[in-house]
């Protein structure tokens, strides 16, 4: 996919690259490289359910932004699209150029109907933030 094609599915606010759920899915589907920038305890063991996926916690950004391909095109994926948004524009930075953040992240990946899939051992529950804790032991 030439970068013209990838940026058709794209919008963009000011100089930065945002693509919708709706629009993601098909390419991500077809092979495009989705990076999850969770770390593990924000995913509770749901990632997307996509052929090419990468998961790499933003808060280790400098232990792997170097297996992000620079020539071809790459999805941003956190929580809510803040995190995302943040990585976008340091790959930028470094010389990435076809980079787009996924708007509402994978909240509204999921919120949507696009596919995950689900390890039942990292499902967490507890009463508050402070309280969560994995539901089935290993």
């Amino acid at each position: 996919m030439t970068a013209e094609d990838f940026f058709a599915h794209c919008f963009r606010i000011g100089d930065n690259w945002f693509i919708s759920p709706r629009e993601a899915y098909p390419l991500a589907a077809r092979g495009t490289l989705m990076i999850d920038l969770r770390p593990a305890y924000e995913n509770a063991g749901k990632v997307p359910d996509v052929p090419s996926l990468l998961q790499c916690s933003y808060e280790d950004f400098d232990s792997w932004q170097h297996r992000v391909p620079k020539n071809q095109p790459v999805i941003l994926a956190d929580a809510v699209g803040i995190r995302s948004k943040e990585v976008m524009i340091k790959l930028k930075n470094m010389g990435f150029d076809q980079i787009a953040s996924l708007a509402g992240g994978l909240f509204d990946w999921e919120r949507e109907g696009f596919p995950v899939t689900f390890d039942i051992r990292e499902q967490l529950s507890g009463g508050c933030m402070c309280q969560l804790r994995k539901r089935h032991k290993d």
